[in-house]
């Protein structure tokens, strides 16, 4: 699980992620709207939480660029602000949740919980595109009466690329969610398993194909011919 926090306070950051990483949730920190929106729309977050009153863009302006860019990850609001109006602003531009400052650890890790078992439930056990399915618990690939078990990292590329129809999946961003940033992975690590999947998706049938985007990444295709 992995969760990104936007909050122009740093000490009040540095604690929530302290907090978030003894409960075992990696989490990355920026501290301005502008950074939110960036790293929301670069990397796979479980959920975004956003302060509201925020330098470059505020958090409500933050929020609408997220949902602009069709990025659907549930997202909790942390203000000082206790306005009903502005709870309800918040809401209705896509917001999931609002906690409302001062608050206590333990609720903000059981509302970080709650709202990230929503991203889980909603994606569901089997991811489909075109005639292909993607057994999220068998690491299986599917297509008509044909099945093929995939590795690890063969299945976590393959969820990546279904979770994003009809989008562009960045080299950096599918290297970040498979390997992780830590990791000395390369972009060949990418293409030996674009590779892979390839020759698994092409075994099974179903119609579609894995694009590449020549200098930027991946998308699914129902053309097996690109």
């Amino acid at each position: 699980m992995k969760v990104l926090i936007a909050d122009d306070e740093k000490t009040l950051t540095a604690m929530l992620t302290e907090i978030l990483r003894q409960s075992k949730i990696d989490c990355d920190a920026v501290y301005n709207g502008r950074d939110a929106a960036d790293y929301a729309a670069a990397a796979d977050y479980d959920l975004i939480v956003l302060d509201v009153m925020m330098p470059k863009m505020n958090g409500f302006e933050a929020l609408k660029e997220i949902r602009a860019r069709k990025i659907s990850t549930p997202v909790l609001f942390l203000s000082a602000k206790s306005e009903v109006a502005d709870k309800v602003e918040g809401l209705n531009i896509g917001a999931d949740d609002y906690l409302t400052k001062p608050f206590a650890a333990a609720e903000f890790v059981a509302r970080v919980k709650a709202l990230s078992r929503r991203k889980a439930a909603y994606t569901g056990d089997v991811l489909m595109f075109g005639g292909l399915a993607l057994d999220k618990n068998a690491f299986v690939l599917r297509a008509g009466g044909n099945e093929i078990s995939l590795s690890g990292t063969e299945f976590k590329i393959m969820e990546l690329l279904m979770s994003n129809t009809g989008t562009v999946v960045r080299k950096e961003r599918l290297i970040e969610k498979v390997w992780g940033w830590d990791n000395d992975a390369e972009y060949n690590n990418a293409e030996v398993y674009i590779s892979f999947l390839r020759k698994k998706i092409a075994a099974v049938g179903g119609g579609a194909a894995i694009k590449s985007i020549r200098g930027v990444g991946y998308a699914l295709s129902n053309n097996s011919n690109d």
